[in-house]
């Protein structure tokens, strides 16, 4: 089904978390950043040119930066699976990737960028 589906990317979702687990993550916290990738059917709304008729893309960003910004968990991968479960939560979602992106990873030797990146569906 996942192949007549249309695609809404939202990358560079941005906000900061205390996720990891080293103390001085905990405690002092670092920028997130999500890439999110919805699989939809646009086409009622592409017929009836009303936003209620797809996946509000800035509504799915706050849920996303909601997390990033959340409770605190100890692994990307965690991370990544929660924000997955709140963009499946919206109606319309049937499939989403979502790469989390940890630039200032607690790593000792030089790097751009650390992510994660999974792919769920509905179920």
């Amino acid at each position: 089904m996942t192949d007549q589906l249309d695609r809404i990317q939202v990358s560079g979702i941005r906000a900061f978390g205390y996720h990891g687990v080293f103390p001085e993550e905990r405690r002092d916290g670092q920028e997130f950043r999500a890439d999110v990738t919805l699989w939809v059917d646009t086409r009622p709304a592409a017929a009836s040119d009303d936003v209620a008729d797809t996946v509000h893309y800035g509504e799915v960003s706050e849920a996303v930066a909601a997390v990033l910004s959340g409770e605190p968990v100890n692994l990307v991968e965690t991370l990544s699976q929660r924000v997955a479960d709140a963009v499946l939560a919206f109606a319309g979602v049937q499939r989403v990737t979502v790469t989390v992106h940890k630039p200032d990873a607690p790593i000792t030797v030089p790097f751009d960028d650390v992510t994660i990146s999974i792919t769920r569906e509905r179920v």
